[in-house]
């Protein structure tokens, strides 16, 4: 089986495609906008991954979401739920955590099928 890398750096790549999953690295947003901000941003950014990789988020199969902050997580679920296929839901799973960079405050990691 082989494994597609898109769009790979020095350290990772955005998603790797190894069978029928869609691997993608964790998203962010820009360091200083507010929660709301930073997860519309990594959720477009996502969007755009699945896309080149053939996938969409209606076939995403789990999904972390890291907060810097849980204080956050009143004002990040609505724009969460705004971008879910509400028809097809993923596992989703929160937690706090200690960002790659002091002004971010929201991270996704996703894992979804491709397109059959």
């Amino acid at each position: 089986m082989t494994i597609q890398r898109i769009e790979p750096g020095a350290r990772m790549s955005g998603a790797v495609v190894h069978g029928n999953i869609v691997y993608l690295s964790g998203q962010v947003g820009r360091e200083g906008d507010d929660v709301q901000t930073q997860a519309r941003t990594a959720l477009a950014e996502v969007d755009r991954l699945l896309e080149k990789a053939g996938s969409h988020k209606s076939r995403i199969l789990q999904a972390t979401l890291w907060l810097a902050d849980m204080a956050d997580f009143p004002a990040m679920n609505p724009v969460w739920e705004a971008w879910i296929d509400p028809a097809n839901p993923p596992a989703r799973a929160t937690g706090e955590a200690r960002l790659a960079a002091p002004g971010l405050k929201f991270e996704v990691i996703v894992v979804a099928a491709l397109n059959d």
